[in-house]
């Protein structure tokens, strides 16, 4: 089972490598003159750059915590909530393979923050 979960997380890290190496055109600087791009394109421009570069940001987290995944298989500890040391349902992991907490802990935990 431990290969199944390595082979999903080593998927979705190649995946989101391949999309980050590919570069996003979207969040290349925007033109300021005028005389080449009108004022609502470069408004479009830099609407799509701030939108690139959250999924960039987005991406870059993703892989962090596929890396933390990989690293919690080796370890023995994947499954394995991180606060309780209960076992994540397997739905949950499924869901999301880099998941670190139960749906309970997950649940008291977003609770506090909006508290």
């Amino acid at each position: 089972m431990a290969n199944d979960w390595r082979d999903k997380l080593l998927a979705l890290q190649a995946e989101l490598q391949r999309v980050a190496e590919t570069g996003d055109e979207s969040a290349a600087v925007v033109e300021l003159d005028q005389s080449k791009v009108g004022r609502l394109s470069r408004m479009d421009a830099m609407q799509a750059q701030a939108m690139a570069k959250a999924t960039g940001q987005r991406r870059e987290a993703t892989l962090v915590r596929i890396t933390a995944a990989l690293k919690r298989l080796d370890d023995g500890d994947f499954g394995l909530c991180l606060n309780c040391d209960e076992p994540i349902n397997p739905k949950r992991l499924e869901f999301d393979p880099t998941a670190t907490l139960c749906i309970d802990c997950a649940s008291a935990a977003e609770n506090s923050d909006f508290q």
